[in-house]
């Protein structure tokens, strides 16, 4: 069977013909090596004309529509077309990403400009608001954002000789920018009566605020600030596409085929007309110009770029050359030449010669071409067109042998037979026509069978035989030169093909990926020496397989250059290139093809560093050749984190409610109780899912987590200190380089990462934003200022954080397989390294995103799923663990050695000054020297070597190791069962911590008269644990099937345990040995109950909907409570033992008699003065008060209420514990709430003397030990919250117009945009023409507003008066509040009254204003720092992003200036609500 493996050859590219002209400008430019630099499809080009070679950028994904050259002309930025488009700053030396922005533009990027110091860069999006973006292009930071305008925008520009100024123009419009903070303010140029208002194509700055513009017409507009002042006319007979400035003046060039050189002052030096030129033509049109020198580069519409010399201006060198308009369809091979040649729908016909990479022969058609054949003698040259008609050239001159026209459809294939006797030709007619060669094209046969268009042809190599393929996928064969149809399969079984370019067929299987369309691959070609099959696709991607390729789901090697489909795609005559056309993107690549055995001497193919990964040997489907999945790692990647409720969506549930249960708010409710509980153990630790988060910290306390919880654990004092500010499972855990600090990641909607303080359990930085559904690795730099972290969601996002400043730094996507971990390189900070499954990545930091390259493991290797990874004694090694026991030692990328270290995976690894220590599935810890090579210790985990101190059982003996870190002379091991040890260097085993397994933990009982408790759980053990402080496990049990529920009896010494499979247990509960066992129901057993006094009765429910009661001493089923309708889920037996209360999973609140088990119907008030030997229950009238208002969605699964009766503690799915006073009548009782566990609590139980709760978490496998502090008790704790999910009047109200003000609503108005529209341009900041006699004003207030300036010929109207604001009556003060400031030592107030702030002089009564808000102001405040006085800031009210402005006043009270400032995290709220004081913060540009 053929192997599905991919194959070990490889493609590079080696040069690529054509140049984007169409819908692009001003993208050519010379870099500082004398280099070109321009763009085609989704590569940038570094062109060198002395050693006619080229260099390739391949970062990009989709076409780079934009380019900008740095002043420095040595980084290049680019930017493409996509849903999610980014710009990729670039080296033209290394061709190697130096940044990369992303995440604000959408659709593309259509303008690119770096600032006079290079330090930033503004783009332009597509979007439908043109949106223009500022960045901090090295820190890959958004500065500033603003909607550009509502038509296109063709350039932009900054202001050379104005630091913060920029020019934008397009569709009727030049608007001129200024960035002001983080604030692009812009100014709409006035055309006035020097020029026609006119689309602007392209513009240049210079100095004394003077701006040259390109318009439509062909006039350059000359521009003073915002003002036009003159138009030079003429300057070229058509549209002005390019405009470039340099040290010698202005190049520009236009539709009409001219470049006219200008001095810097404008004035013309001389003119080039491209189209009188020796390569000239008409039609010919200029979309690009570079003058440097006496050397100018062109780029025109139809894809050439030309050279120009100034003092040889009639003599332009040709460069490159391409297809133009149209698409590229047509691609033939010479049989004996390395010459390539192509044809496209701009009616040419080119041939290209593969040594010279060059264009030797042009011959123009009057037809657009859609496919190309050369005979095999390479003589004639056969076309196909558009219209049907067929069209064979001489390729010695091009000139015409025979022009036929016999189909009205395209011809879509054709192909010479090897003898040469034949042409055959496909069209959309369905048919194939066959032409005899030497008869002068005769036509001689037809095949008639297929149903659609031809697609595909190949010949057997006797000339015999044609098979074909049509658009609907069929593949059929003809007998030549009949044409008759070969319907018997036998006969086709021995055919040898010549060619084969079909893509359907049985050779070809396995090209076709999951869910593909029969027209996603458009071309395939077989190279039968090579035993390698190349298919170009839709997706722009170039794929090398084995070939034959036969069983589905074969792997592959993908390389991407082209933007969007690829048309066509074939193999040299010789095997040493791959030829492929892009459809839309009018480009011929070239690859050159590195066979198998070269390969092996060329170790620098590893991958290209690039965003999309350009040559990845994958598949899409999930067989491979890779070894099975280890059962323990194949279980791990099927555990989903995906909740149907997440903790972040109860406020919105919450109101959602709300209105549903108004009327339970008139109700005055019971307080809260006021006693509480503390957290003080947490038995367990999660090991199942995590790996490497087990940490010393600097004082040798043993931080990890489990649950929602963050603990701190002091093995000599056996105490434990918590980090309680999570609210769902932490999956993650990372300790700074310090030892001081921890970082953890959660699960939720949008999780959040904790950096805390081991010291003092204080949160000091939460990260939110940037990750979906979890995080599961986390990890600190060597410095510790950064942060690597990687999301679950199913790209398995990468962020980069500045964790103290709370800024992610970068973001990429990781891989479409789960990550497992990753790991910041010590010696680089920008460096990091993922691994997961089958894959281990590389990446770098570039700007706002991060570059990947998979790791190279050679031509024989294999991909394995890497568990864990480490940075080794240099920056370039690696270390990685695999799932089939192997340490990969990595440098650079490249895979150099395995070593064998263990039985099984290897889960974890740690890096030692000298050496290393890892640990596998085989529960063998191994301590290894500096490179692998020697073993120097081992230590297996046995219970045997278990020390005295240990607290608690080790449940098996070689656990899987989890987690390894050493200090403190010791070696910590976190186990999969949910261990904790501690191994000496000299051998003995400390067992410090454990839980249950993984499974869920439902069972949950207290002894009566001791601090011990019993837990059973879905992991199949019952244990033992004692509450006091030496808090260890005392027994273990392992049992055949999982349990749900356990009681002990009245006397404590024996244990009944409920199991899954629906018998139950009853065990010695010293022992834990079998004393009964009784199996009579199906279905899981759900809670067990001993009678009270003597417990001669056990109540057993089950999910049958039984409740069965037995005589312990006669070991019978003496009753059965038959009458619920749904589950059994909580039950309970009243003082005398003589009646049983039972609450069943369809609410149902149910009472028997016992021992009988018959249905009594007991009225509720009767119920609450029965005396309860315990109390579970989660319903009836005086447990009302626990469900919550979103009772809908979550269950309360536990109750438990205290021997003196007086408070009830309740766990819910939620993962909250409550305590409520009891009885809690009424709905919706106050509670204290308490959060560690994480998804839902199982079960809650007070000790036999109320001094302790116990808790366990369902999923979590936690067992948690809270103390019972009484009233008074005060001990402020983060998570000690008194609270309801619903408030009332009652519980406190509001005054009459704190209420008026909270129901003041801000959206509403805002947006009736009939009443006020907010659009235009203020009458303040409009423009007019100025007049000589016009003097400045001399005013407290803001210069007098200037007149706008109108474009009216005609008759003559009366100007537009000018208003200059004096005076404001009025204050807000109905529903804003510390908005009245004294400045200025008293002499002035400050306040503010709808979009105005008022400076008010108290001695002369006169105001001044600042009038920049459009909107209502709501807030004020005054910066009291003395380093910043008179700064003010004000928020307003939007309809869309909130604004603060920050307002800049001088002690005589005039108005100087004002900055503004959209702060970095733009608040996104309908409204601001209170204003911030700047501080030590605050800066000014």
């Amino acid at each position: 069977m053929a192997s599905r493996s991919a194959p070990n050859c490889h493609l590079r590219l080696e040069w690529v013909y054509g140049y984007r002209g169409h819908q692009c400008r001003n993208n050519l430019y010379y870099t500082a090596a004398k280099e070109i630099v321009y763009f085609v499809a989704g590569v940038g080009v570094v062109y060198s004309p002395r050693e006619h070679r080229q260099k390739f950028y391949r970062g990009h994904s989709d076409d780079i529509i934009s380019l900008a050259l740095h002043p420095d002309r040595v980084l290049v930025a680019t930017g493409q077309v996509g849903k999610e488009p980014y710009i990729c700053v670039w080296d033209s030396y290394t061709v190697q990403t130096i940044s990369v922005l992303k995440d604000i533009h959408t659709h593309g990027i259509a303008c690119l400009s770096f600032d006079l110091e290079g330090q930033r860069l503004v783009s332009v999006g597509l979007d439908s608001k043109n949106a223009i973006c500022v960045w901090d292009w090295r820190k890959g930071k958004m500065l500033s954002m603003a909607p550009g305008h509502t038509d296109r925008i063709f350039d932009i520009s900054w202001d050379l000789y104005q630091p913060n100024k920029l020019v934008s123009c397009g569709v009727k419009h030049i608007k001129f920018w200024s960035l002001c903070g983080n604030s692009l303010t812009p100014k709409r140029g006035v055309f006035g009566k020097a020029g026609d208002l006119q689309t602007i194509l392209c513009l240049a700055c210079a100095r004394d605020e003077l701006t040259y513009s390109g318009a439509l017409s062909g006039d350059v507009y000359v521009w003073k600030g915002v003002n036009l002042i003159r138009t030079i006319q003429g300057a070229h007979m058509a549209g002005i596409f390019s405009m470039n400035a340099c040290e010698e003046g202005f190049a520009t060039g236009g539709r009409d085929g001219c470049i006219r050189l200008w001095d810097l002052t404008f004035k013309p030096i001389t003119v080039i007309d491209l189209r009188e030129t020796d390569q000239g033509y008409k039609g010919l049109s200029v979309r690009s110009v570079c003058w440097r020198g006496d050397h100018i580069l062109v780029g025109t519409q139809d894809s050439e770029i030309f050279e120009i010399v100034v003092h040889e201006r009639n003599k332009p060198f040709l460069i490159m050359q391409g297809h133009c308009e149209g698409e590229l369809w047509a691609l033939a091979v010479h049989p004996t030449k390395p010459l390539a040649m192509t044809g496209s729908d701009d009616r040419s016909v080119r041939i290209w010669s593969l040594i010279d990479h060059a264009l030797i022969a042009r011959c123009n058609m009057e037809e657009p071409i859609r496919c190309a054949a050369v005979s095999t003698d390479g003589i004639h040259l056969a076309l196909g067109m558009k219209d049907g008609s067929l069209t064979v050239l001489r390729v010695r001159d091009m000139t015409e042998v025979v022009h036929i026209k016999d189909r009205k459809e395209a011809i879509h294939e054709l192909k010479y037979s090897p003898d040469g006797t034949f042409l055959a030709v496909g069209s959309n007619d369905s048919s194939v026509d066959i032409y005899g060669v030497v008869q002068r094209y005769k036509k001689v046969g037809e095949c008639v069978g297929s149903l659609s268009f031809i697609t595909h042809l190949d010949w057997s190599s006797d000339s015999r035989y044609l098979q074909t393929n049509d658009g609907s996928g069929k593949r059929l064969f003809y007998r030549i030169p009949s044409g008759k149809e070969v319907s018997n399969k036998e006969e086709m079984k021995g055919v040898q093909w010549a060619s084969w370019t079909c893509v359907s067929g049985l050779e070809v299987n396995g090209i076709w990926p999951k869910y593909s369309e029969s027209n996603d691959i458009n071309s395939v070609d077989g190279n039968f020496i090579g035993q390698v099959l190349v298919t170009a696709d839709d997706y722009g991607i170039i794929k090398l397989f084995r070939y034959p390729c036969l069983r589905k789901g074969a792997k592959f090697k993908k390389y991407i250059g082209h933007s969007a489909h690829i048309t066509n795609v074939r193999w040299s005559h010789d095997y040493q290139w791959v030829i492929s056309i892009g459809g839309a993107d009018h480009s011929v690549f070239q690859w050159k093809f590195i066979p198998e055995r070269k390969l092996k001497d060329s170790l620098h193919i590893a991958p290209q560093e690039s965003l999309a990964d350009s040559n990845s040997d994958e598949s899409d489907s999930d067989q491979s050749d890779v070894p099975e999945l280890d059962s323990e790692i194949e279980q791990e990647t099927q555990i989903t984190y995906h909740r149907q409720v997440y903790k972040e969506d109860l406020p919105q549930l919450k109101e959602q409610c709300r209105e549903k249960h108004k009327s339970a708010t008139s109700k005055r409710r019971v307080q809260a109780p006021g006693q509480s509980i503390r957290l003080h153990f947490v038995h367990g630790y999660r090991g199942f899912d995590c790996r490497s988060n087990l940490f010393y910290t600097q004082i040798g306390e043993i931080v990890y987590h489990v649950a929602a919880v963050g603990v701190i654990y002091n093995r000599q004092q056996n105490t434990q200190r918590f980090y309680l500010g999570h609210d769902d499972d932490i999956l993650c855990l990372a300790i700074h380089p310090l030892k001081d600090y921890v970082a953890t990641g959660q699960v939720g909607r949008d999780p959040s990462i904790h950096i805390w303080d081991t010291d003092t359990t204080k949160p000091l930085s939460i990260l939110k934003g940037y990750h979906q559904y979890g995080v599961c690795a986390v990890d600190f730099s060597a410095d510790g200022k950064r942060l690597a972290s990687v999301g679950i969601d199913d790209s398995h996002t990468i962020v980069l954080w500045d964790w103290k400043k709370g800024e992610k730094l970068s973001v990429t996507r990781g891989n479409k397989d789960k990550i497992f971990v990753v790991k910041m390189n010590p010696y680089m900070p920008d460096k990091l390294i993922t691994a997961g499954i089958k894959h281990m990545k590389f990446w770098r930091r570039a700007g706002g995103g991060l570059i990947g390259r998979k790791g190279y493991i050679g031509p024989q290797g294999k991909s394995d799923t890497m568990m864990c990874a480490v940075y080794g004694w240099t920056e370039e090694m690696a270390f990685s663990g695999t799932s089939t026991g192997d340490v990969c030692i990595w440098k650079d990328v490249f895979l150099i050695k395995t070593v064998k270290a263990h039985d099984g995976p290897v889960f974890s690894m740690h890096a030692l000054e000298k050496g290393f220590v890892t640990g596998g599935k085989d529960g063998v810890v191994a301590l290894w020297d500096d490179s692998f090579e020697r073993c120097l210790k081992t230590y297996a985990i046995k219970r045997a070597s278990l020390a005295p101190g240990s607290k608690g059982l080790l449940l098996e003996d070689n656990p899987s190791i989890r987690a390894i870190s050493l200090g403190h002379g010791h070696i910590l091991v976190g186990t999969k069962n949910g261990e904790i040890l501690e191994v000496d260097k000299s051998g003995p085993i400390t067992l410090l911590v454990q839980g249950h397994m993984e499974g869920d933990v439902w069972g949950l009982a207290t002894h009566p008269h001791l601090p011990i408790c019993a837990t059973v759980s879905d992991d199949k053990t019952l244990r033992i644990w004692d509450l006091s402080p030496s808090h260890c496990m005392l027994a273990v049990r392992k049992l055949k099937k999982g349990g749900r529920c356990c009681c002990f009896s009245p006397d404590g010494k024996a244990l009944a345990v409920g199991l899954n499979d629906g018998s139950f247990l009853i065990v010695n509960a010293d022992t834990l040995e079998d004393l009964v066992s009784f199996h009579h129901r199906k279905d899981v057993i759900s809670d067990i109950r001993f009678s009270p006094g003597s417990g001669k009765y056990l109540a057993v429910a089950s999910y049958d909907s039984f409740v069965d009661i037995y005589n312990v001493m006669s070991s019978k089923r003496v009753g059965i409570c038959k009458g619920a309708t749904s589950y059994i889920t909580h039950i309970d037996w009243d003082l005398r033992g003589k009646l049983l209360q039972v609450n069943t999973g369809a609410k149902e609140q149910l009472f028997f008699e016992a021992p009988r088990g018959k249905n009594q119907i007991i009225p509720s008030l009767e119920v609450e003065k029965i005396g309860w030997a315990s109390w579970t229950s989660v319903l009836g009238s005086c447990c009302e008060g626990i469900w919550p208002i979103i009772g809908e969605v979550t269950d309360v699964t536990a109750s438990c209420l205290t021997s003196d009766r007086v408070v009830l503690a309740t766990g819910d799915d939620f993962g909250f514990v409550k305590l409520f006073r009891y009885p809690a009548k009424g709905k919706f009782g106050k509670f204290k709430k308490y959060v560690a566990h994480s998804t839902h609590v199982t079960n809650v139980r007070w000790t036999y003397d109320d001094s302790l709760l116990v808790t366990v978490g369902g999923p979590d496998t936690s067992l948690m030990v809270w103390i019972y502090e009484m009233e008074g008790y005060r001990d402020k704790r983060p998570c000690d919250s008194e609270e309801s999910d619903i408030e009332s009047e009652e519980d406190g109200g509001y005054d009459s117009d704190v209420t008026r003000e909270n129901e003041i609503t801000y959206t509403i108005r805002a947006l009736s945009t009939n009443i006020r529209p907010m659009f235009g341009v203020k009458p303040h900041l409009q423009q007019k023409e100025p007049t000589v006699d016009e003097r400045p004003p001399v005013s407290r207030a803001l210069p007098q507003p200037e007149k706008l300036q109108t474009n009216n010929v005609g008759k003559k109207k009366r100007p537009i008066e000018d208003l200059a604001l004096e005076l404001v009556f009025g204050y807000r003060g109905r529903d804003c509040r510390n908005n009245v400031h004294y400045l200025n030592d008293g002499n002035d107030i400050i306040y503010h009254t709808a979009s105005v702030g008022i400076l008010h002089n108290v001695a002369t009564g006169s105001q001044s204003f600042y009038q920049e808000h459009n909107d209502d102001i709501l807030c004020l405040t005054v910066n009291q720092h003395p380093k910043f006085i008179n700064v003010v800031a004000t928020g307003q009210e939007t309809q869309q992003t909130c604004q603060l402005q920050l307002l800049l006043y001088t002690s005589g009270m005039q108005l100087t200036s004002k900055l503004c400032l959209y702060y970095d995290v733009i608040i996104q709220k309908e409204y601001v609500l209170s204003a911030l004081v700047l501080l030590e913060n605050c800066y000014f540009l």
